[in-house]
C-alpha cells in the first residue's frame, strides 16, 4: 500500500531581468530559493483557538473545520529533527520563538491536509498568519520521524528527489494516478504530476546523481517503477535517514561559519559577504575534478567577478565578465584542473538591502 506522501504546493516560476545568458540564467534558478548562509530562521508552532481552517473531507463531498494546532509530542518531534540537521555543523542556525510574527518557518499539525512545506526562501511569501509547514498525520508512530526530516528539507531548500532527470524512472504512469487518487492520499491527477511524473529541470536539484537513499525520497510499493528494474518487483524503499548526498548538499550550500569549507564538499559557496561599495574579497578554490565549473555571485549589489589561476605563486587571469562591467548576480564559466589552486575575485560596485553577496563554484 502506499505510504502517505509529502505534497509541495504548485509555486510560480521566478521571473528574472531579460538578456541573461544562459549560464547566468541557470546559476540563478539553482540559487533562487537557497538562503543566504548564516541566516537564523526562526520558527514557531500555531497555539491559538483561533488558528484552524476548513478542509475537504474526501469522498464525502462535506467540509470541516480543523484545528492547526500539534500536541506537545507532535512539535518535539519537529524540535528533535531541527537540532538534528543543525548538528551537521550547518551555516545557518535554528531558534524557536512563540512570536509568529518573528517567525519564518511556521508550523502547524491540521490533520487531514497532509505533509508539506514551502521550499527555502519561498516562505518569505506567506503571510505571518499562514503556515509555511504542515505536518497531517502523527510523527510519533514508527517511521514517521522521517516526514519531518523530510519536511525540514524542504525548507531549507530541498526538492524531492525522485523527481530528478538524473534518477532514470521509467513509471508507470497510470498505475501511479490511480494509486495516489485512493486513500490515503486521494490527490488529482494534476497533484500527483507535479509531485511524482514531473521532471525537475538539471540545474533545480539536490545534487548530479539520483540518491534513492535520499531522505528526500519517496518510498513507492511495487508495480508503480517500470524501471530501473531492481525497483519494478520490489519497490522504492529509502531508510528515512539523512544519506551522505543529503548532508554534502546541505553543507555546500551552508558551509560551517567560522571555518574552511569540508575539502571534500567542493564546490565552494562563500559565507555571506557584508562588503561595502568598492571593497573586494578573494576566495581559493581547489577543484576535485578537472572540468568546467561555473563561477558566480548571488545577493544584492552590482558585481565584477574575475577568476585567476596561481601559477609560480602568482595570480593569472582565467575568466572574468565578458564585458568587464558591473551586473548583479554575475556569472562566468573556467575550466578548472584538478590539483591546481584558482582564486575568484569578487568587487562589489554597489550595493543595497544587506549587501550580502555570495560566491559559488559548481
Amino acid at each position: 500500500m502506499t505510504g502517505r506522501y509529502c505534497s509541495l504546493a504548485q509555486a510560480s516560476a521566478p521571473v528574472f531581468a531579460p538578456g541573461l545568458t544562459a549560464e547566468r540564467l541557470g546559476a540563478l534558478v539553482h540559487g533562487h530559493r537557497m538562503w543566504v548562509n548564516g541566516t537564523v530562521l526562526h520558527y514557531c508552532f500555531f497555539d491559538r483557538d483561533s488558528d484552524a481552517s476548513v478542509i475537504a473531507v474526501p469522498g464525502t463531498g462535506e467540509a470541516r473545520r480543523v484545528s492547526w494546532v500539534g500536541a506537545k509530542e507532535q512539535q518535539d518531534v519537529v524540535r528533535e529533527c531541527f537540532a538534528e540537521w543543525q548538528s551537521l555543523g550547518v551555516g545557518l542556525s535554528f531558534v524557536e520563538v512563540g512570536d509568529r510574527s518573528e517567525a519564518e518557518l511556521r508550523i502547524g499539525f491540521q490533520s487531514g491536509d497532509g505533509s508539506w512545506s514551502t521550499v527555502g526562501k519561498d516562505a518569505l511569501w506567506v503571510g505571518t498568519g499562514d503556515r509555511t509547514m504542515n505536518f497531517g498525520w502523527d510523527l510519533t508512530a514508527p517511521g514517521e520521524r522521517a516526514t519531518a526530516l523530510h519536511e525540514i528539507g524542504h525548507a531549507l531548500g530541498m526538492l524531492h528527489e525522485h523527481q530528478s532527470p538524473f534518477a532514470g524512472i521509467h513509471w508507470d504512469d497510470e498505475a501511479v494516478f490511480t494509486e495516489l487518487a485512493g486513500p490515503p492520499n486521494f490527490w488529482s491527477r494534476e497533484r500527483t504530476f507535479f509531485n511524482i511524473l514531473r521532471k525537475l529541470e538539471a540545474d533545480e536539484v539536490n545534487g548530479s546523481a539520483w540518491d534513492p537513499l535520499s531522505i528526500m525520497e519517496y518510498p513507492f510499493p511495487p508495480g508503480l517503477i517500470l524501471e530501473p528494474e531492481q525497483f519494478r518487483l520490489a519497490g522504492l524503499n529509502p531508510p528515512g535517514t539523512l544519506s551522505p548526498s543529503d548532508k554534502e548538499f546541505v553543507l555546500r550550500w551552508y558551509p560551517p561559519l567560522g571555518g574552511p569549507l569540508p575539502p571534500a564538499l567542493v564546490p565552494f559557496r562563500s559565507a555571506p559577504l557584508r562588503l561595502g561599495a568598492g571593497e573586494q574579497a578573494d576566495f581559493l578554490v581547489e577543484p576535485p575534478e578537472t572540468r568546467e565549473y561555473t563561477v558566480g555571485t548571488f545577493g544584492d549589489g552590482d558585481t565584477v567577478l574575475v577568476v585567476f589561476e596561481e601559477r609560480d605563486g602568482e595570480p593569472r587571469y582565467l575568466a572574468g565578465q565578458d564585458d568587464g562591467g558591473t551586473e548583479r548576480n554575475a556569472a562566468v564559466r573556467a575550466r578548472l584542473v584538478k590539483g591546481r589552486r584558482y582564486f575568484v575575485r569578487v568587487r562589489l560596485y554597489s550595493s543595497w538591502g544587506s549587501g550580502e553577496t555570495a560566491v559559488m563554484c559548481w
